[in-house]
């Protein structure tokens, strides 16, 4: 009985993983859905847009893109975590749903450490963007002027858990400072209420920051990489003016399903680095003040348990409170 239970045990598994290569390798035959969870118009939404038109080109079938916003990414990747395995339901996120909101909300319908991580698409360097006509013309004269006038500066974020709350925590911590945090569901929202001064300052990713800078909607006085960055040298680095290794980044990736194939997760990767190296495509990047990033799964992986590592000490230093 017990050699029937075993013969029978291992032929299922042999049509399974056979059933699983022929699924692979026939994939895609039908559209694509990236399902991005930001509103439109959003850093990650505009690069999953470039990117699913780049792997459309090379796979052959449609690849549409579908937002679906709302409880700081939490509601997207919760579809994408309950669907199907089969590569044809992907999610397109930053950071918040993948390695920041596990952290934050007690209760969540997904455990985000099991999605297959495809390829990290782009990282982009986060600044400190105050009003146009906010009373600190440099970043040291800001800190001194937070230190100052305590609860009387707003930020606002691009929502609870993201990397421009958890970004604006770590400042607090580390310059002795008390903001007034003024959550938003996503980027667009934020900047309209900054360029209108209806909020002071938020910390975000240079590619939305720098182009209202360059117009003199709103002033970049800090940015948080290790070195000052080159088409913006007169600016320090957070590292100068704030704290030693002061350093925040957004990011975009794209993740799949748990139990998604990995042969179907390595085709996808394929094509999204060749995506992410094609000349128009880097050209485009270049124009948003993107960095294309790419790699193998393996990396992509990795990335995000460090990624996960680094928010949960700065959560656990500033006291960020749970949902």
């Amino acid at each position: 009985m017990h050699i029937i239970l075993a013969l029978v045990s291992a032929a299922m598994l042999y049509a399974s993983s056979a059933l699983a290569q022929d699924a692979a390798a026939n994939y895609p035959n039908r559209p694509i859905r990236i399902i991005v969870c930001v509103p439109a118009g959003g850093g990650v939404d505009t690069v999953t847009r470039i990117v699913a038109n780049g792997l459309q080109k090379r796979l052959g079938q449609p690849v549409v893109v579908e937002n679906r916003a709302g409880a700081a990414g939490n509601i997207g990747a919760d579809v994408v975590f309950h669907s199907d395995p089969d590569g044809y339901t992907l999610l397109a996120a930053q950071s918040s749903p993948l390695t920041i909101n596990p952290l934050l909300y007690k209760q969540m319908n997904f455990d985000p450490t099991l999605f297959e991580p495809v390829a990290i698409m782009t990282m982009i360097p986060n600044v400190l963007l105050v009003r146009p006509d906010f009373p600190a013309k440099t970043a040291q004269e800001f800190i001194a002027y937070a230190k100052a006038n305590p609860d009387k500066i707003n930020y606002a974020s691009q929502g609870i858990g993201t990397t421009s709350h958890l970004t604006a925590a770590l400042f607090e911590t580390v310059t002795g400072t008390k903001l007034v945090h003024v959550p938003y569901k996503g980027t667009a929202p934020a900047l309209n209420d900054l360029i209108a001064s209806h909020v002071d300052i938020i910390f975000m990713e240079l590619a939305s920051a720098i182009k209202l800078h360059e117009a003199g909607r709103a002033r970049i006085l800090a940015v948080a990489t290790a070195k000052r960055i080159a088409n913006l040298p007169d600016v320090p680095t957070l590292g100068e003016v704030a704290a030693k290794n002061f350093e925040s980044r957004a990011w975009n990736a794209i993740v799949a399903p748990p139990k998604t194939p990995a042969a179907i997760v390595a085709k996808l990767n394929k094509a999204i680095n060749e995506v992410l190296q094609a000349p128009e495509v880097q050209a485009h990047f270049a124009k948003l003040n993107l960095q294309a990033a790419g790699g193998s799964p393996a990396e992509a992986s990795a990335f995000i348990k460090q990624e996960t590592k680094v928010w949960s000490d700065v959560i656990k230093e500033a006291h960020v409170p749970t949902q």
